[in-house]
């Protein structure tokens, strides 16, 4: 049975065959008929609007693959170039830091080299700045022969502050904006004098100026540096710009003005300091006291032309704050 199956199968291979190879033979005679030829062409030139339809929406189809794949090559390219721009963006902001830095470092390396005192160079590492308080903090201290009360300045030679607290490795300083800060002024164009005031603002208040002295608008301020006999000298030294005035005041029948000023600096914030370190201001110790000093007792007076000895000031009171 199934060799009568395979044979069925055979024979219709073979008709399926030879009906092919006539239907072949059939159509290339029919292939060489002129007529045939024309009903061809005929057939093609009413089929051609279509085939071109065709190939132009074939043409189409890979454009709009290679679209797709372009886009996504270029954004694959836009998140590289965007990366590249931050990159650079940071470098540049890294350089720019350190043309600030070089620019303060060099200014304050000008400032030394005019200086008549040792100086320590320190850099800020940290800032206090509240309702109450202008402080910051150098990374400098005891190792490096800083001391309380040592002054501190900016580029410029401008006077940002003085030190209150020191450490082995750091100093606190008092900036001349905080309204703990006094020191005495001097107007540059007429030499007088007054207190300068800090305040939390960022102006300072130049008081106690004499009435009778004309104050002008833009005119610096300097440290007056005061220093008398036996030793004694204000707390800072002379000559360091503490700033410029930006405004006056008087009351009426008074006989002191008052100027605001404006810092030589913005002290708060400035990165790297100069600390003076060979410099002895304020009252000497009563060990230090000249010799030809005679004593006051309670309740006594002096002889015409002798000179007071100084005695020990009360130590303040700490005000606590909250």
């Amino acid at each position: 049975m199934s060799g009568l199956f395979a044979t069925r199968q055979a024979r219709r291979r073979a008709i399926a065959y030879v009906i092919l190879v006539a239907l072949t033979f059939v159509l290339m005679a029919f292939s060489r008929n002129p007529t045939i030829r024309e009903f061809q062409r005929g057939v093609g030139f009413a089929l051609r609007p279509a085939q071109e339809s065709l190939d132009s929406f074939g043409r189409q189809v890979e454009d709009i693959f290679g679209a797709v794949a372009e886009i996504d090559r270029l954004r694959v390219d836009n998140q590289s170039l965007r990366a590249e721009l931050e990159r650079l963006r940071v470098e540049n902001r890294t350089a720019d830091q350190l043309r600030r830095e070089n620019a303060e470092l060099s200014a304050l390396l000008q400032v030394r080299n005019g200086f008549e005192y040792e100086t320590v160079a320190a850099m800020v590492i940290a800032r206090e700045s509240s309702e109450f308080r202008r402080l910051v903090t150098i990374g400098k201290g005891t190792d490096d022969g800083i001391s309380v009360g040592d002054v501190v300045v900016a580029q410029g030679g401008a006077l940002a502050g003085r030190v209150i607290e020191v450490g082995p490795t750091f100093a606190r300083v008092l900036l001349i904006t905080d309204t703990g800060s006094t020191v005495i002024g001097q107007l540059a164009s007429s030499g007088a004098s007054g207190e300068v005031v800090g305040q939390l603002g960022g102006v300072l208040i130049m008081s106690k100026i004499d009435a009778t002295e004309r104050v002008v608008l833009g005119e610096e301020v300097v440290t007056a540096g005061i220093e008398l006999s036996g030793g004694i000298r204000s707390a800072y030294p002379r000559g360091l710009l503490i700033g410029r005035v930006v405004d006056v005041g008087q009351e009426a029948n008074e006989v002191v003005q008052t100027a605001s000023l404006e810092p030589a600096v913005a002290v708060d914030r400035v990165r790297f300091v100069l600390v003076i370190i060979d410099y002895e201001g304020s009252l000497p110790g009563i060990d230090e006291q000249p010799t030809d000093c005679t004593p006051i007792e309670d309740g006594g007076t002096l002889p015409d032309g002798d000179r007071p000895c100084a005695t020990a000031a009360p130590l303040p009171t700490p005000t606590i704050r909250p």
